[in-house]
């Protein structure tokens, strides 16, 4: 059975410009490799190994991005509805009165630096199926929280 991966259409766009830079890279490693060998004997050199190591890093990521791309599920954002779910951006507020903005994304696709949380993650399933004014229990290592969702986006 093959894994759907869920992304946005940013996210899309973002493997397809990584995807295309990697191929241009392609061409520059091939290029190290041809100007290592003319410089002798394989076995002992280090810039023939390394420029196959980069190679074959890069040929693994063009292949990984590939297949995300060839089995990717476009998360549409669903317009009118208040409910959590796949591409939602979410407001959230603490019992302090401070403001935290979310969006919930596939695995893939998950910078929490950024704001983008995963649906497999703790918070991400805390929030999926909720509406707008309903209360939300995330529990970190930290500590367990209460947050009332404030804007379903």
């Amino acid at each position: 059975m093959k894994k759907l991966f869920h992304l946005t259409q940013a996210g899309i766009d973002d493997l397809n410009a990584e995807l295309e830079a990697l191929r241009k890279k392609r061409a520059d490693t091939a290029e190290a490799i041809k100007t290592a060998r003319e410089l002798g004997d394989l076995a002992e050199n280090a810039e023939y190994q390394s420029a196959r190591q980069e190679q074959e890093r890069n040929d693994a990521r063009i292949d990984e991005i590939e297949h995300i791309l060839a089995n990717v599920e476009v998360i549409k954002s669903k317009s009118g509805k208040k409910q959590v779910g796949l591409g939602s951006k979410v407001t959230l507020k603490s019992p302090k009165g401070r403001e935290m903005i979310l969006q919930v994304v596939g695995t893939i696709e998950a910078d929490p630096l950024a704001q983008k949380i995963s649906d497999e993650s703790p918070i991400g399933k805390a929030l999926l199926g909720k509406k707008e004014g309903d209360d939300v229990e995330i529990k970190t290592p930290a500590e367990t929280a209460v947050y009332k969702i404030a804007a379903v986006a």
